[in-house]
């Protein structure tokens, strides 16, 4: 692995490639900044990677031994879950379930916007609108999240991951 010394966790961006979709679904869940092209051209994603100051992600063995690489980390697992342990442990992130987590949305990556409750009555289900009071907006997706059953098991499930 390479990595440039981050002195912040908001600074760590990542580029997942081709092989690691839902590693990258996981991670805008956790709120980074995560980009999955659909290009798996070893130097185009060197080269957006540096460009963009992400983090490559890979499982490609030959993509790692070129030279000049951009900083990278190798995932050896198949399995998303332990992808997720791996970049977790191996670049000591801490988790922020107060501020960070659901921040982005999990399709697109583009950051999601705090909306009023009056604003999404007629785009959520009425039992959702009735029980729900905060709610978040992706511009680009244009779709309306929430704090409901979903997110509570994708949150249990990525405590009992981490802890």
């Amino acid at each position: 692995m390479r990595k440039n010394n981050y002195k912040e966790e908001e600074e760590i961006k990542f580029l997942a490639d081709k092989m690691l979709g839902k590693l990258a679904k996981w991670l805008r869940i956790l709120g980074y900044d995560t980009t999955y092209p659909i290009t798996d051209e070893d130097l185009v994603l060197i080269l957006t990677a540096r460009q963009e100051n992400r983090i490559l992600l890979t499982r490609d063995t030959n993509l790692i031994k070129r030279r000049n690489i951009c900083d990278y980390l190798f995932i050896k697992n198949d399995q998303w879950e332990e992808q997720l342990l791996e970049v977790i442990k191996g670049l000591e992130l801490k988790i922020d379930f107060n501020s960070k987590i659901f921040s982005r949305c999990s399709i697109c990556n583009k950051p999601t916007k705090n909306v009023d409750k009056k604003e999404v009555q007629n785009y959520v289900p009425p039992y959702v609108f009735l029980t729900q009071n905060k709610f978040v907006y992706c511009p680009s997706c244009q779709k309306y999240y929430w704090k409901g059953t979903h997110w509570q098991r994708m949150t249990e499930k990525i405590k009992k991951l981490i802890l």
